[in-house]
């Protein structure tokens, strides 16, 4: 399934309609180049979980940010400047993928291999302009009923 966003406005939005049907736990990877939108689907699900999105930067020297002022808390991870698997392991990475948060995972194919079978995938591709083409994909039972709503919610 996959949404054309004409501007980060638009990109927001959908990630504020994403925010809306997370549960505790739930896992975001978000893959494309740099400038693509990852960051600002970041700050839409901050924004649909009541954290507001300006608190949200991309977390690309520390690897990940939390936030804990919403509706469920935030660990926002980005794995751009990740130099060895050590980093990633050292943070302890699965306790924040298996507590009661949220995980946003920028720059997930990094990894892809270490994150659970389970996620919601949403790749970015560049188009000419300010366009963005959002292609999400649903690993396991529960991201299928979360695109399913996310569908319905967006539609385009």
């Amino acid at each position: 399934m996959q949404f054309i966003s004409n501007s980060a406005s638009e990109t927001k939005n959908i990630g504020s309609i994403i925010a809306r049907n997370l549960l505790p736990g739930d896992i975001i990877c978000l893959i494309g180049e740099l400038g693509s939108g990852k960051t600002v689907l970041a700050k839409g699900i901050a924004s649909g979980l009541r954290m507001g999105h300006k608190k949200v930067i991309s977390p690309s020297f520390v690897l990940i940010r939390e936030h804990r002022q919403g509706r469920l808390p935030m660990y926002h991870f980005d794995l751009y400047r990740l130099n060895q698997l050590n980093d990633i392991l050292s943070l302890g990475y699965e306790d924040y993928l298996y507590a009661q948060g949220v995980s946003v995972i920028e720059w997930a194919q990094r990894l892809e291999y270490l994150f659970p079978s389970q996620c919601l995938k949403v790749e970015f591709f560049l188009k000419p302009g300010k366009k963005r083409v959002l292609k999400f994909s649903a690993k396991g039972n529960r991201y299928k009923k979360l695109l399913e709503k996310i569908h319905e919610n967006i539609g385009n």
